[in-house]
C-alpha cells in the first residue's frame, strides 16, 4: 500500500468507538446520501447510493414477485378513511403530515401523507374482493411514506420521509391461511437478509409493543456497531381487525358471507443502513458483491518512465479485461482517470468495491494481473486469461467471508442474562436474553430500571436457533420472571434505535 493511500485513510474515523461520526462520514465520502437538503429528516440519494439502493431492492422484488403482484396506491389518504381504524391510527396520530390546502383554498377533507397504507389499500380491497375465487390476494408496493419524527433523525435509520418503504398486504379466506402466509414472509425475509449478509434475530414482539391493529407482530433486528439493535423488518398478523373496520367480506362456497383474514409486512431503507453499518470498516464501505454497484474495478499501473508505448499497452489490456468482465455479466469499471494509483485505491475502497484488479507493465510481461480483495486486502496473482472465472470465484468467496465475519461478530454479542436486575444492569450489553412474564407492567419495569433506550424485543420465534446462533434462545424456553418471579419465557432485550 503506498504512502499516499496510508495518509488518506488516516482521516477516516474509527468505526468501533465512534460509530455515529463514522456513519455520517461514510455516507458523505462514499456518496450514498447528501444530508444538506433544507428539511429535517429528508435526504438526497447520490447516484452511487441510489444504485446501491436499487440493487438491494431489485433482489427484494425478485423474491416478492414469485407470488406477489406489485401495485401502486395513492400517497394521499382522506382523513375519514385514516381515522376509521382507531387502534391503528393512534399509533401514528402524532406523526401524520396533513395537507389542508389546495393552492389557497381550504380543502373540504384534510388529506394525510401516508404514514403507512392500510387505510388507503383496504377500502379498495372491499371493492376487489367479492368471492372466495378472488382470494388469496398478495400485493406489494415500494413507496414513499411520511412520519413527523420528533426524535433525533438519522439518515436511512430514522426519517421524516422514508423513500423506499416496501409494504406487502395479503388477504385470505381463513386465519390458518393467513398464518401460513406469515411463515412464508418470515422465510422470504430470511432469504433477503442472508443475501445481504446481515445477521439478525427474529422475535415475536410483546403484546404491548405490537403494530397497532395487529393480533401479533414479528420483527427482525440486527446489531449496529454501537451495540444498539435496529429493527430491519416487521411482519403482522392482522386477522379480521381491518376487515371488520372496512367491511371486507367474501362469499364462501356455501353462499355465506365471511370476513377475510389479513397480513402485512414491511422493509424500509434501513436494510441499506444495515449493509453499510454491519460490514463497513475504517477504510469505508464493504459491500456484499451481489449489491455492489461496481463489483470489480480495474486500475492500470502506469509510470511516465515506462514510455508511451508501454502505457498504451497497459491501457489496452485493461480495456480488454474490462470488456470480458462486462460480457460475463460482472459489474466492472475501468478507472483510466489521471489520478495516481494510490488515490484510486482510496476512492474505490471507500466505495466498497469488492475486488480490485491491478495491471502494470511487469504484469503484462508475465501475462498476469493482481487481484486485491476488499474484505481482507489479500493479494493474488491471476493469469489474464483466467480473469473472468477467477473474478467470479473471488466474489463468491468475498461474500462468504463477509457473511461469516458479520455473523460471528453479531452472535458474540448475544448472551444470556444471569442473576437479578442489579447484576443485569452492570453486565448487559448487545442482545441479552432474560426470563419475563407476559404482563406489561414487568416489561415496563425492566425498561425503566435499565433505561438508556432499552426495549423488550420479544420471544424468539421458532427456527431462530437454526440460523447458526449458538447462543440464541429456543422458542418457548421457560423460566422465572426476573421482576415478579412468576412463570415466564426467555425473551431478548437490547438498547435499540
Amino acid at each position: 500500500m503506498n504512502t499516499q493511500h496510508k495518509t488518506e485513510t488516516k482521516t477516516v474515523l474509527q468505526k468501533e468507538n465512534n460509530f455515529s461520526e463514522w456513519y455520517s462520514e461514510i455516507l458523505k465520502r462514499a456518496e450514498i446520501l447528501d444530508v444538506r437538503y433544507p428539511v429535517k429528516g429528508v435526504y438526497v440519494w447520490y447516484p452511487y447510493g441510489y444504485k446501491l439502493r436499487n440493487l438491494v431492492y431489485t433482489f427484494l422484488r425478485s423474491l416478492m414477485d414469485k407470488d406477489h403482484e406489485e401495485t401502486l396506491f395513492p400517497m394521499l389518504i382522506p382523513k375519514e378513511e385514516l381515522m376509521k381504524e382507531r387502534e391503528h391510527i393512534k399509533g401514528f396520530e402524532d406523526e401524520v403530515f396533513w395537507v389542508t390546502k389546495g393552492g389557497s383554498t381550504e380543502l373540504d377533507v384534510p388529506l394525510a401523507l401516508r404514514p403507512t397504507s392500510e387505510t388507503a389499500i383496504y377500502p379498495v380491497f372491499k371493492v376487489w374482493i367479492r368471492s372466495h375465487r378472488d382470494l388469496p390476494i398478495r400485493i406489494y408496493q415500494i413507496v414513499n411514506t411520511f412520519r413527523y419524527e420528533t426524535r433525533h433523525t438519522r439518515p436511512l435509520i430514522r426519517l421524516r420521509e422514508i423513500t423506499s418503504f416496501k409494504e406487502a398486504h395479503t388477504a385470505h379466506a381463513s386465519r390458518a391461511e393467513a398464518e401460513e402466509q406469515i411463515k412464508k414472509a418470515v422465510a422470504l425475509y430470511k432469504n433477503f437478509f442472508d443475501m445481504l449478509a446481515v445477521p439478525y434475530v427474529t422475535t415475536k414482539r410483546p403484546s404491548w409493543d405490537k403494530f397497532p391493529g395487529a393480533e401479533y407482530s414479528i420483527a427482525f433486528d440486527t446489531l449496529m456497531p454501537d451495540g444498539r439493535t435496529m429493527q430491519i423488518a416487521t411482519i403482522h398478523l392482522l386477522g379480521e381487525t381491518f376487515a371488520r373496520t372496512f367491511d371486507i367480506k367474501y362469499e364462501d362456497k356455501d353462499g355465506s358471507l365471511k370476513y377475510v383474514n389479513q397480513t402485512c409486512y414491511g422493509i424500509s431503507e434501513r436494510c441499506v443502513a444495515a449493509v453499510i453499518s454491519v460490514h463497513g470498516d475504517e477504510h469505508g464501505l464493504m459491500l456484499p458483491p451481489a449489491v455492489a454497484p461496481i463489483q470489480v474495478v480495474i486500475v492500470p499501473i502506469v509510470y511516465s518512465s515506462e514510455g508511451k508505448n508501454k502505457e498504451t499497452n497497459v491501457e489496452k489490456i485493461c480495456s480488454d479485461v474490462f470488456a470480458k468482465l462486462k460480457e460475463a455479466g460482472i459489474r466492472a469499471f475501468f478507472d483510466d482517470s489521471a489520478e495516481r494509483p494510490g488515490a484510486k485505491y482510496y476512492r474505490w475502497e471507500m466505495k466498497g468495491v469488492p475486488l480490485r484488479i491491478e495491471i502494470g507493465p511487469r504484469d503484462i510481461r508475465n501475462n498476469r494481473c493482481v487481484f486485491v480483495r476488499r474484505d481482507d486486502f489479500s493479494k493474488m496473482q491471476v493469469p489474464i486469461s483466467d480473469v473472468v472465472p477467477e473474478a467470479k470465484r473471488a466474489l463468491n468467496e468475498i461474500h462468504a467471508c463477509i457473511a461469516k465475519r458479520a455473523k460471528e461478530t453479531f452472535f458474540a454479542h448475544v448472551s444470556e442474562g444471569e442473576g437479578d436486575m442489579e447484576t443485569l444492569s452492570s453486565t448487559a450489553s448487545g442482545i441479552v436474553s432474560i426470563s419475563l412474564c407476559e404482563h406489561e407492567k414487568c416489561g415496563q419495569e425492566v425498561v425503566a430500571r435499565l433505561g438508556a433506550g432499552v426495549t423488550v424485543l420479544g420471544e424468539p420465534i421458532e427456527g431462530d436457533k437454526a440460523e447458526g446462533a449458538e447462543k440464541s434462545v429456543k422458542s418457548g424456553a421457560e423460566g422465572k420472571c426476573i421482576i415478579c418471579s412468576r412463570k415466564g419465557r426467555r425473551v431478548y432485550i437490547a438498547r435499540a434505535y
